[in-house]
């Protein structure tokens, strides 16, 4: 794995000794130091790829969303379609309940 970030172990390991810590000690150290670095920062290729990643889910999203507003007008025209075919049959209910109650009102103004 590429190193995260430059990171002076020399100066590190010389600044501790000079504060009190042995050769080792400061060296132990500075290991540590720069595998905790390498091993939770992210570097340019991590970004790159995160970013080229964020890209490919957007162009996902965007033909699954096209998708859905496809099938939606879809949807929605054959709802349209279905509203026409019931307005259709409610108009052809009414004109034959009026032509009834128009014979039914005739023939009992007839009997009367």
């Amino acid at each position: 794995m590429p190193e995260a970030i430059a990171f002076d172990t020399h100066r590190f390991v010389k600044r501790l000794t000079e504060s009190g810590f042995t050769e080792k000690q400061a060296e132990t150290l500075a290991e540590e130091h720069v595998t905790l670095l390498n091993a939770n920062l992210a570097t340019k290729t991590d970004i790159a790829e995160i970013k080229a990643g964020i890209a490919e889910i957007m162009a996902e999203t965007k033909t699954d969303i096209a998708e859905i507003m496809a099938e939606t007008k879809t949807d929605i025209a054959e709802v349209k379609a279905d509203i026409q075919a019931m307005k259709a049959d409610l108009l052809k209910w009414l004109i034959g309940a009026l032509i009834a109650q128009g014979g039914l009102i005739v023939a009992l103004v007839k009997l009367l």
